[in-house]
């Protein structure tokens, strides 16, 4: 099944989900029996895995960046233009870093934590004005 290609209809059904808890990117060099990322990205610097804060600390893994993880429920196509940009552009209009991740059925927006409620504020007004600049 194929998802959404059209900008304006992915912008209106955007319906941000925050999924609980608190994520952080760890790179190590394999990944260890019995952890399930929620995200694995193969980089030449090593493996990054983006994992629930609970397991870094379990493992003894360091970290920095503390996210909130939010999904845009939309089923957007991998070749759709522009969701990423018109996403990322309203959450730098509010000063909040947007981490994204693309699944097969759903984007994925990592924003700091701090920033998870100010960015589905963000993300729910974008979609409500279906992409359109904010008023001034």
């Amino acid at each position: 099944m194929s998802g959404e290609t059209d900008l304006q209809v992915m912008l209106a059904g955007l319906e941000p989900a925050v999924r609980d808890g608190e994520f952080v990117y760890v790179t190590i060099e394999e990944e260890p029996p019995g952890v399930t990322p929620e995200a694995t990205i193969v980089e030449e610097e090593g493996l990054t895995l983006v994992v629930p804060r609970d397991v870094a600390d379990a493992h003894g893994w360091t970290y920095g960046f503390v996210a909130g993880w939010i999904t845009l429920t939309v089923h957007s196509a991998l070749e759709a233009v522009g969701l990423t940009a018109a996403v990322s552009r309203a959450l730098a209009d509010q000063g909040i870093s947007a981490n994204m991740l693309a699944g097969h059925f759903h984007d994925h927006v990592l924003v700091p934590i701090e920033r998870r409620d100010d960015a589905v504020s963000a993300l729910r007004d974008l979609s409500a004005r279906g992409g359109s600049a904010p008023p001034a």
